[in-house]
């Protein structure tokens, strides 16, 4: 049977070219035919070399630096996929930048991530794809539909494979900020949980210090987790902190790798034995190091583009007795 919302279409601006072939490659379509380039003062030129019209299109992009740019290329693209008439298009977005500025933490502050979710709106998205919102409210900041997926499964499934026996581990949140999402991680590998409690820097941005340390980690390997890493300090800063209380090793998974700056120079200097992060954001050869390992998300990314296609569920992907990472297309 035809289905109403039309093909599916997946396109691809600057951001995630890798990951967005290979969910071409899993849901076994061609890759949209586009262009996205700049005029000659920076300003972004797109073109949709193919008929989109009637079609169900997913456009894949991250908010990842140079955030502004990839932010203004995938609006610019969902404008051109409704002027040029597709039935329904999705913001399928790995990585959604903004999402730490969700609140007024001072006067005067803006509220950018809500910001972002009207632009999409009104460029014309009328759905949205993504994974591990810094802030998991923020879907409430779209008045359209949301799927958040969640790379924790992911991550369990990579530590009961190299790990033999799990009652070695203990997970560890980087910051209290973090603990809801650590404790879940702790319940399905069946391990304890410890907290770093992080205190930030007000004078100074991307800056914390640690004030406390709350478990035990005494001999064991510590699973650091948290939703992403970008200047490392942080991250860093909580792998000392953990060895300094005893932990015989320390591991971190971290599902966006925006990794800015020299971060990869402290993560190398750090007590960190292994970096394991998604693909959510591409990484340039020159800031991948022998501590960093790389896990794909674009086959879940797939199957949930998938789902939303043939209106299924999005929630059999959270399953924990379904391999997350190897879920059939339907």
């Amino acid at each position: 049977m035809t289905n109403p919302l039309g093909d599916i279409k997946i396109f691809a601006a600057n951001a995630n070219k890798q990951m967005a072939a290979t969910i071409a490659r899993h849901l076994c379509v061609e890759m949209g035919l586009s262009e996205v380039s700049r005029f000659s003062d920076g300003e972004i030129n797109m073109r949709v070399n193919e008929t989109v019209r009637g079609s169900d299109v997913f456009i894949i992009q991250s908010t990842s630096p140079p955030v502004n740019d990839h932010l203004m290329e995938l609006l610019i693209m969902t404008d051109a996929m409704k002027r040029s008439s597709a039935n329904r298009i999705t913001a399928v977005i790995p990585y959604f930048g903004y999402a730490r500025q969700d609140r007024k933490a001072r006067s005067h502050d803006p509220i950018s991530a809500k910001l972002v979710a009207n632009m999409l709106t009104t460029a014309g998205a009328n759905r949205i794809l993504t994974m591990d919102l810094h802030c998991p409210q923020i879907q409430g900041f779209f008045d359209i539909p949301m799927d958040h997926l969640r790379g924790m499964y992911v991550f369990v499934d990579h530590l009961k494979n190299r790990f033999a026996n799990l009652n070695d581990l203990v997970v560890v949140s980087p910051d209290l900020g973090s603990v809801a999402r650590c404790n879940s991680f702790a319940e399905l590998l069946d391990v304890p949980l410890a907290i770093v409690d992080k205190r930030r820097n007000p004078n100074v941005a991307d800056k914390s210090d640690i004030a406390n340390f709350i478990g035990d980690v005494k001999g064991k390997t510590a699973i650091l987790l948290d939703d992403v890493v970008t200047t490392g300090g942080s991250l860093c800063n909580a792998a000392v902190s953990v060895m300094e209380h005893g932990a015989k090793r320390v591991y971190a998974c971290v599902t966006h790798p925006v990794l800015s700056g020299d971060a990869m120079d402290k993560i190398a200097a750090s007590p960190l034995e292994r970096l394991v992060v998604l693909d959510t954001v591409e990484i340039p050869a020159e800031k991948k190091g022998n501590k960093l390992e790389i896990l794909s998300v674009g086959p879940i990314f797939a199957n949930a583009i998938d789902r939303i296609h043939n209106h299924k569920s999005i929630g059999n992907l959270f399953k924990t007795d379904l391999r997350y990472t190897q879920l059939p297309l339907q």
